[in-house]
C-alpha cells in the first residue's frame, strides 16, 4: 500500500469525523437532489468544492471525459444513465453542464479532427463521441487562430452542444432548467481563478438576452465566442 493511498484513507477519516451523523439522517432511504451537475473528469476541476457542495443529498454529481451528457447505446445515442437517473427518478429539475478552460478532452478531440492522434480504446471511444459534437465547431474556427484560443472557444461550443442534446431529448421537460458554465483556473475569462462563467441558459447563448431574462446571472455571464 503506497503512502499516497494511506493518506487518502486518513483524509477520509477526517472527513467522516467532520460530519455529524444527523446530516445523513434525511437521506438514509432516498434522495431528492435539487440539481445534477455534469463536469469534466479533471483533477484540477473541484466539482463539489466549486459550489461549496457539502450537504448530503443536495447535488447529484456526474463527471466524465469532456463533460458529456450522452452515451452510445444499442438504440443509438441517448442521454447518459447517470444524468437521466436523477431527472427521471429523484425529481431533480436543474442540470448544470460544466466545461473548463484548457480542457484536455476538447484538446485531444481538436487534435484528432485536425491531424489524427492515437489513443487507447477507452479514450478513443470518448474522443469519437465528442467528435460528433465538435467537428462543426472546429470547421467554424478562424484559420489563423492560436491553439489555446481555439480550445477555449471549443470548450464553450462543447457546453452548447451538450445542452442542445439535452433539450432535444425527451428526458428534459419544459419545466426543467439547463445551465451551461465554464470553470476558469487559467485567467482566460478573468483573474479570479475558480470562477464559473455562464455561457448558456436553456439553449440561449446571447449574453444580452440572458442578462435581460435572468439579471441575477449577469455578473457571471461571459462568453468568448459568438458563432
Amino acid at each position: 500500500m503506497t503512502k499516497t493511498l494511506i493518506e487518502l484513507l486518513k483524509q477520509n477519516k477526517s472527513h467522516a469525523q467532520s460530519f455529524e451523523n444527523e446530516q445523513f439522517e434525511s437521506v438514509q432511504d432516498g434522495q431528492s437532489p435539487e440539481s445534477v451537475t455534469v463536469c469534466c473528469s479533471d483533477s484540477r476541476v473541484l466539482q463539489d468544492e466549486m459550489i461549496e457542495n457539502r450537504t448530503p443529498g443536495h447535488v447529484f454529481t456526474c463527471s466524465n471525459i469532456g463533460n458529456r451528457v450522452f452515451e452510445e447505446t444499442a438504440d443509438g445515442l441517448a442521454v447518459s444513465g447517470d444524468v437521466s437517473y436523477p431527472l427521471v427518478h429523484t425529481g431533480t429539475e436543474n442540470v448544470v453542464v460544466i466545461g473548463h478552460t484548457g480542457c484536455g478532452a476538447v484538446t485531444a478531440t481538436y487534435k484528432d479532427i485536425v491531424d489524427g492522434i492515437a489513443e487507447p480504446a477507452g479514450i478513443r471511444h470518448c474522443i469519437d463521441l465528442l467528435k460528433l459534437r465538435l467537428t462543426d465547431g472546429v470547421e467554424a474556427l478562424p484559420d489563423d487562430i492560436e491553439e489555446s484560443e481555439a480550445i477555449n472557444r471549443l470548450v464553450e461550443y462543447n457546453v452548447d452542444k451538450q445542452i442542445e442534446f439535452l433539450l432535444d431529448s425527451a428526458i428534459v421537460s419544459d419545466e426543467m432548467n439547463v445551465l451551461g458554465v465554464v470553470y476558469d483556473f487559467q485567467d482566460v475569462y478573468s483573474d479570479e481563478r475558480g470562477m464559473l462563467h455562464v455561457v448558456n441558459v436553456n439553449g440561449m447563448r446571447d449574453p444580452e438576452r440572458i442578462a435581460e431574462d435572468w439579471p441575477e446571472l449577469a455578473a457571471q455571464m461571459n462568453r468568448r465566442w459568438t458563432y
